[in-house]
């Protein structure tokens, strides 16, 4: 009996409970976790991981890393952004930062004012007075050289030169003691700008003004035409097969001197190759090599329904702190200026040489017809090279094809 009396008791306990619940018409509370989506390359996972947890928890958010290489996302975003299949956060080359903002699927962002980037930071990821993303890391050509054939590393072409005219270096009826792959644009840009040619005008952001076949740029095709004549192996104007042929010839300790890029030095310990790093050397005219500046930049898709809270990220990133951490996991060189000054402290020569050269480095375009740039200027060093013209033909040749693009697809 008591048992009944209790389980009627329970009974009217419970509807009490739900007539006042619905007297009040209130629904129970659901919790729904905020979530950002990272796309990164298979080397970035590690250091998303690692950094992650602070903003995490800082912002009650979920920081989900997915992997897809960066070229990849950036190809992907303009389709899979519409569809919700693209991710809030991600990497693009800095060349292709002005591309997505031009063509709506990266989104305005703003840049932090604590002086964390240099004006030329800031240009890499501008387009047309507006800011797409936030620098992460940037890298740039440099000199690499064998310890063991030279005490010390050139530092004018003069001593280049002189390389090219010692017999220790011969192969055959040609010369390999120092070696650069002019057939591309983005290894032969140095000679271009530090003669005085450009690509663009007004900063690289004027595609109506080129001037890759003003007397500057024609200068330095010609300084590069007597190296390919008179001094290097027919090998080296294949455009495609020559990147493996100075690869070979360096590692095999027959040339002194190469110009190559900060993705090579692995290659250079797994050979056992006891080489330094140093500054492109200054051209015969005493200017700096200009190189491209390279790098990378952390970008938000403008399709993200949590911009705001992925600029955030991005900003995140790229505070002192995590920009050492990426020096520390990665040896990517940080953009940030304070941590750009304290790895600069350290005694790695490639870090050295890639902040030395970055320095004095172009920012490379990033509006849209840049892509034209490429495939334009594929032949031009090869044209005249070659022989097929002279290095004023090749410019203009080059010129003309870039312009003939530029007014079919922009």
């Amino acid at each position: 009996m008591k048992s009944l009396k209790k389980i009627a008791k329970f009974s009217a306990l419970t509807v009490g409970i739900l007539t006042l619940a619905a007297c009040t018409n209130e629904e129970p509370t659901v919790t729904e976790t905020k979530e950002l989506t990272i796309s990164v390359g298979t080397d970035y996972i590690d250091y998303i991981n690692e950094v992650k947890s602070a903003f995490e928890s800082e912002h009650d958010v979920t920081v989900k890393v997915v992997e897809k290489d960066a070229f990849e996302q950036m190809d992907a975003l303009p389709l899979d952004g519409p569809s919700d299949l693209g991710p809030d956060v991600t990497m693009s080359p800095f060349d292709r930062v002005g591309q997505g903002g031009a063509q709506g699927y990266l989104a305005q962002i703003s840049l932090p004012d604590d002086g964390r980037f240099t004006e030329t930071d800031e240009q890499q990821v501008s387009f047309d007075g507006k800011t797409y993303g936030q620098p992460a890391m940037v890298e740039s050509l440099v000199l690499y050289y064998n310890r063991d054939l030279i005490s010390e590393a050139p530092t004018t072409f003069e001593e280049l030169e002189e390389l090219a005219k010692d017999d220790q270096y011969k192969d055959g009826d040609y010369n390999v003691g120092f070696l650069a792959k002019w057939t591309d644009l983005y290894f032969s840009y140095g000679l271009i700008a530090g003669n005085g040619g450009y690509v663009f005008g007004e900063d690289g952001s004027n595609p109506q003004d080129i001037g890759l076949d003003n007397e500057g740029a024609i200068e330095g095709i010609t300084y590069a035409t007597e190296w390919y004549q008179n001094v290097w192996p027919a090998g080296m104007l294949d455009v495609t097969a020559n990147s493996n042929l100075i690869l070979d010839y360096f590692t095999s300790g027959k040339t002194a001197a190469i110009i190559s890029g900060p993705w090579d030095a692995n290659n250079f310990k797994e050979a056992g190759l006891n080489y330094g790093v140093a500054k492109i050397p200054t051209l015969p005219n005493g200017n700096d090599y200009e190189s491209f500046s390279g790098g990378k930049a952390w970008v938000v898709s403008n399709f993200s329904k949590n911009k705001e809270l992925s600029e955030q990220f991005v900003t995140y990133l790229t505070n002192k702190e995590n920009q050492l951490k990426l020096y520390e996991m990665r040896s990517d060189i940080p953009v940030n200026v304070e941590a750009q000054a304290e790895i600069a402290k350290s005694d790695d020569e490639l870090t050295k040489a890639v902040i030395e050269q970055y320095a004095v480095s172009h920012p490379m375009p990033n509006i849209p017809e840049m892509a034209e740039v490429w495939a334009g200027a594929q032949n031009m060093f090869f044209d005249a090279g070659s022989g097929n013209m002279t290095p004023e033909e090749s410019a203009q040749n080059a010129v003309q094809t870039i312009k003939e693009s530029i007014e079919q697809k922009h």
